[in-house]
């Protein structure tokens, strides 16, 4: 008889017939490899394409001036921060982005964070206290679903842009509890959508219940308001909105998050907002390339102006060719094709025929809403753009989705 131990059976199986699952569904996705600079053109998995699935709205990650701004920083400051920003991990260039990006949003101060991410669910939990209560719109990022998950007041969720459904939360609070904190939260644009924010309704009606207004500008940063200030500067609301949280990785071109409000804020944050806590702060060559992008946001207006008229154009296109791009105000434009499986197959051939875009279905959108989304940038060529657009009708009629 041996006197090797019983094997025990895989304690981690489960995750074999998850994905086993998601290849039955046809959902099983492999990382797609970005082999050269992210341009409108570059390599992936091997292949030249054009890519309508990058968050670069304006470019801005191979700009000139940002390159040169992320190499004098490493000369001069090395690669790393070293620390937290409470022990030695706040450097004179994070101070300086933070004051500059005040400046640029028009409020009192800034905290910077590693990521859009990380910079909502470590503000929403200082916001809503134990006691308090979070209105939030059903369709928000999912950064803003788990910093809510993180708190422990109450949520109540309303439909999506629906002006008359949070005016009856905010009611039903005020009438049980005259003094109770009240958060309502809301993307400025929604990211899978490409809609914008009812924002002066969303304020006016916070404003009637003495609300506390969040509002998260990632995809909006960059691309609306005065050279990108974002929506409260679309809509000419500030000193009426609390708290803007943005990023860094989208337009900005970069890496990061912040959160944009009072200066009792950030003093607050500095002191219990636990992913500001416990990492460690961004590198010397990522604070300088935002501060440098900030200044090209100042001084090349152009790129925005070209960034709307590439939108314009492709949206345009899409729905001539009869494609549902659903309720889209902004760059990102998508192409609803109504089941996972099907939006998978659409964007592997659209690969196939030279153009990137991601395939996206549940539990990113619900199934019923699948899509392809295609963002445009500022780097778009017209001549791009057209190709994009024959390669959509080509691979639409031969998956009969339009």
């Amino acid at each position: 008889m041996s006197d090797a131990p019983a094997r025990s059976r895989n304690p981690l199986a489960f995750l074999d017939a998850e994905i086993e699952e998601l290849k039955a569904k046809g959902l099983y996705r492999q990382l797609r490899v970005v082999e050269s600079e992210q341009k409108s053109r570059c390599v992936i998995d091997g292949r030249e394409v054009i890519t309508l699935s990058s968050n670069n709205y304006l470019g801005l990650n191979t700009h000139p001036k940002l390159r040169q701004a992320a190499l004098d920083a490493v000369e001069r400051f090395g690669a790393g921060s070293g620390a937290v920003r409470t022990i030695a991990g706040t450097m004179s260039l994070h101070e300086e982005l933070e004051q500059r990006l005040a400046t640029f949003k028009h409020t009192e101060a800034v905290l910077t964070f590693q990521s859009g991410f990380t910079a909502n669910t470590g503000v929403i939990p200082i916001l809503a206290p134990e006691g308090a209560v979070i209105v939030s719109d059903a369709l928000n990022h999912a950064s803003i679903i788990d910093g809510i998950r993180l708190t422990k007041a109450e949520r109540k969720i309303f439909p999506h842009a629906d002006i008359d459904a949070l005016r009856s939360s905010l009611r039903e609070i005020r009438a049980a509890d005259a003094d109770r904190t009240v958060l309502v939260i809301t993307d400025g644009v929604f990211s899978m959508d490409g809609d914008i924010a009812r924002l002066p309704e969303i304020v006016e009606v916070a404003e009637e219940a003495d609300a506390v207004v969040l509002v998260d500008d990632a995809h909006a940063s960059g691309v609306l308001g005065r050279n990108g200030r974002g929506t409260v500067d679309h809509f000419d609301l500030h000193g009426r909105v609390h708290v803007q949280v943005g990023t860094l990785s989208k337009a900005i071109g970069v890496l990061g998050g912040y959160v944009a409000g009072p200066a009792s804020l950030r003093t607050v944050l500095e002191h219990k907002a636990r992913p500001f806590l416990f990492s460690t702060s961004h590198p010397p060559a990522v604070a300088a390339a935002c501060l440098a992008a900030i200044h090209v946001l100042e001084t090349e207006p152009e790129l925005i102006e070209r960034l709307w008229e590439n939108a314009r154009h492709f949206k345009a296109g899409l729905e001539k060719l009869g494609f549902d791009t659903g309720n889209s105000e902004t760059p990102i434009t998508p192409v609803i094709v109504g089941a996972g499986a099907l939006a998978h197959r659409f964007s592997d051939r659209l690969f196939e025929e030279g153009v990137f875009a991601m395939g996206i279905g549940f539990p990113t959108v619900p199934e019923e809403k699948s899509r392809v989304r295609t963002i445009v940038t500022a780097e778009h060529s017209r001549e791009e753009l057209d190709t994009c657009l024959e390669v959509f009708e080509r691979v639409g009629r031969e998956l009969a989705i339009i």
